[in-house]
């Protein structure tokens, strides 16, 4: 229920009222604010009357044939932008819930997501091209900030925050791979062991990443502590450092195409590599998505690739045993 204190403020039409204020304040003549809003300009001063009798207080000053805002006026114009700008962001969001003919879809991405997300989102935006569409891109620990403030739509990682409150839909498949430049020492071994890594120089994505946390992990779990030679905050960096011979790095499958950069970089056979990890499309748990945000996630599991997996949406605690390694099946 509204306090007391407010409930003057409903009970006079006061929002056709701000209206005609904002136009005042704005354009600095009520001949100008009546052309504005179509109606006569007694009009407009029997509204601004009414509304400084509502309010308590004087809000315009008459200085020649201007009307000039007096301090209650200023503090009541850029209250006037911040109701108007929360309306036209609720209309905007009701639109998105009504149909897809318009509407908006905000998608928040870790780093590799910028790979293939975009080609998603230039089919879907073919399909429905009146959705306005952003997406931001962060590392692992950004889009982490950004699910618990609840940011976005949707969300794309390829590991799941376990103090988020989660729906997960897996995408893609993200085979990591341990990369060498060609021409490497090891290169054409067998069944190195993670040991045998020890004294090489390791190229790594900066603290706050998912490739940081996976490299991590996996050092930590075999008792390696990594030599690291340079850290870089994208994984597009980190092949390029690869291949010009900077040391050896874990990078997703996808980012090393071997049939293009096979004379600069290659595969070492580890034990226990591929890792493979997933990627998911992602949302709160509950959230009422917009029908935008609904369309691209039926849209994305079905195009995102040959390797999509045909899963239903599951909690986030229900995948958290993908996240060490090993590849379970969800049920």
């Amino acid at each position: 229920m509204p306090s007391l204190r407010i409930r003057r403020y409903l009970r006079h039409g006061l929002l056709p009222q701000l209206a005609v204020f904002e136009a005042v304040a704005r354009l600095g003549s009520y001949t100008r604010a009546a052309e504005e809003l179509f109606v006569a300009q007694p009009t407009v001063s029997i509204q601004m009357k009414k509304l400084s009798d509502t309010l308590g207080v004087a809000l315009f000053e008459q200085t020649g044939k201007k009307p000039v805002l007096t301090d209650a006026g200023r503090e009541l114009a850029q209250a006037c932008t911040d109701i108007f700008q929360r309306l036209e962001q609720v209309e905007e969001r009701l639109v998105g819930l009504r149909d897809l003919d318009y509407g908006r879809l905000r998608i928040a991405t870790s780093s590799f997501g910028k790979y293939f997300i975009p080609r998603l989102l230039a089919r879907f935006c073919a399909r429905y091209p009146n959705i306005e569409v952003s997406m931001h891109i962060d590392n692992w620990r950004g889009i982490r900030q950004r699910m618990q403030e609840n940011a976005d739509d949707l969300y794309v990682v390829s590991t799941l925050p376990q103090d988020c409150d989660l729906a997960a839909y897996p995408l893609l498949s993200n085979p990591i791979e341990v990369y060498a430049p060609a021409g490497h020492r090891l290169r054409g071994q067998r069944s190195l062991g993670l040991e045998a890594l020890a004294d090489e120089q390791f190229l790594l994505r900066e603290p706050g990443s998912a490739m940081r946390r996976i490299a991590q992990e996996l050092c930590e779990r075999h008792g390696l502590t990594p030599r690291v030679r340079m850290e870089l905050a994208s994984d597009e960096a980190i092949k390029q450092a690869v291949m010009a011979g900077l040391g050896i790095a874990l990078l997703p499958r996808h980012i090393a195409d071997l049939a293009k950069d096979g004379d600069q970089l290659g595969v070492l056979d580890v034990r226990g590599f591929p890792v493979m990890r997933e990627w998911f499309l992602a949302h709160q748990q509950g959230k009422q998505l917009p029908r935008a945000a609904s369309a691209f996630v039926e849209f994305a599991r079905a195009h995102a690739g040959s390797e999509l997996l045909s899963l239903p949406s599951v909690p986030a605690d229900t995948v958290a045993a993908r996240q060490g390694g090993a590849t379970i099946r969800l049920s």
